[in-house]
């Protein structure tokens, strides 16, 4: 990659404080140019971070009123691949509050998610008549409607799915019990919810379109409960080849697998025999009905083949895939090949059809700290996107390879893979590509919802 692509695809650039006067040059009114920021850089006293506009498509903001720590896209029957603004997507979340009582899923729709305004274009209208303006900025801000499903503690996990087009969602809670709810009223209630535009006073909320929502919310009891885990835990998976087959795990090291009945679910009471300590996530295969991966804090990962007894299910074993605990794991939709994250800080790539030699297929190590989410893109099997405590979004393309020919010191370091960073959030959760819509992110933190599209994708 070319020092010039790294430029224009770097979400914040350094600016001196005295940009607009050029007194730290000591010539007035002279515009000094831009540093493009890469993280690790020390800041200097006269210098911030400012966002820019150029290396996006869309970017937004969104405040669901509490935190969550996990949420899942909802697929909506608007179509896939879409690219048109304004945008319009489903989501469910589940809350952190700091009391158990006052936790929640949301049923959220995010609608006039509109492109980045070039501001060249919009300042030529100043003329225009003020309260036309503000009619327009008004039109232009994404709308929030939310309908919010009472819910005793913490959300560790939540994942949905479709099954004979009806929508649920599986809830892994703090309390140890993994709950599965329909969905199917709360997608009608969202759609009569207040539709909500309210701006934050801040520049940064005035942007990115800040929407702090009103919620509806109504008694609605789970469909299914199981609270046979041993521990609470966090790593819960819907299989795409079987439709209503569940994996849940917790944090002793068991997995357990749930099949749909007429009555509901069947959990397995007998649950799959290898890991030694916390499971901390788990994919169904996206190709073969049976398989099963996991990772764990005992840093090994494990491919399953639920067919068989639970003591022999383990078909597969990375003993030591990570130095630490392994935190993530997804599934290539496309090739035979697994991405992990862990408190390393790494990502590494496993081919299945090497897994048996033990030996990943490549090693990133970009992230300064723990990597708590990764996902491949739905739409290129090279591409896949990584965040993590250092509060960093990085989007990576594994078919780039190094430019010989540019010895810029300033990219040396800097894996080619490396596309994009997104900053501004805080505590990144968890991140998801939205299956339907091309090249958009969604990410959550304990600051709120990102939705965007980088220049990049």
């Amino acid at each position: 990659m070319s020092d010039s692509e790294h430029e224009s695809e770097e979400e914040m650039v350094v600016e001196d404080e005295n940009y607009e006067t050029g007194e730290s040059s000591g010539i007035p009114n002279k515009r000094e140019p831009r540093q493009v920021y890469l993280p690790g850089h020390q800041m200097q006293e006269d210098e911030s971070l400012v966002f820019d506009p150029s290396a996006y498509h869309m970017l937004h903001d969104i405040d669901s009123g509490l935190p969550c720590l996990s949420f899942d896209v909802i697929i909506d029957d608007l179509g896939y691949g879409r690219s048109d603004f304004p945008h319009s997507m489903y989501l469910v979340a589940g809350s952190q509050a700091e009391k158990a009582k006052d936790n929640c899923v949301f049923v959220m729709k995010l609608s006039n998610l509109n492109a980045i305004k070039n501001e060249e274009s919009s300042s030529s209208d100043d003329s225009d008549v003020e309260s036309d303006s503000s009619d327009d900025e008004s039109k232009d801000q994404p709308v929030l409607q939310i309908s919010s499903i009472p819910h005793l503690g913490t959300v560790n996990r939540i994942r949905n799915t479709t099954v004979e087009d009806k929508v649920f969602a599986a809830v892994w809670s703090e309390k140890g019990i993994v709950n599965i709810y329909d969905l199917n009223s709360k997608l009608k209630e969202v759609e009569k919810a207040n539709r909500n535009r309210k701006i934050g006073s801040e520049e940064k909320k005035k942007k990115f379109g800040k929407a702090a929502p009103k919620r509806l919310i109504a008694e609605h009891k789970p469909l299914y409960s199981y609270s046979g885990h041993r521990d609470e835990g966090f790593a819960l998976d819907w299989s795409s080849k079987s439709p209503g087959f569940l994996a849940s795990g917790d944090c002793k090291g068991n997995i357990h697998t749930w099949k749909p009945s007429d009555s509901g679910w069947v959990v397995n009471l007998h649950s799959l025999g290898g890991h030694k300590e916390s499971v901390e996530d788990l994919q169904w295969s996206p190709n073969e009905v049976n398989v099963l991966a996991s990772c764990s804090v005992d840093r090994s990962l494990r491919i399953w083949d639920t067919r068989l007894a639970p003591n022999k299910a383990n078909m597969l074993t990375i003993a030591d895939a990570h130095d630490n605990d392994i935190n993530v794991i997804n599934w290539n939709k496309k090739e035979p090949l697994i991405v992990s994250g862990g408190d390393d800080g790494k990502l590494m790539i496993w081919d299945l059809r090497q897994f048996k030699k033990g030996k990943e297929l490549a090693v990133f190590k970009h992230h300064t700290s723990a990597i708590t989410t990764v996902e491949w893109s739905p739409d290129d099997s090279s591409v896949f996107a990584s965040a993590g405590d250092d509060d960093q979004i990085a989007i990576w393309d594994l078919a780039v390879e190094r430019d010989t020919t540019n010895d810029q010191d300033d990219i040396k370091e800097i894996p080619p893979q490396l596309l994009f960073i997104h900053q501004g959030q805080e505590h990144i959760k968890e991140l998801h590509w939205h299956p339907q819509i091309t090249g958009v992110l969604i990410s959550t933190a304990q600051t709120g919802f990102n939705v965007f599209r980088t220049i990049s994708i």
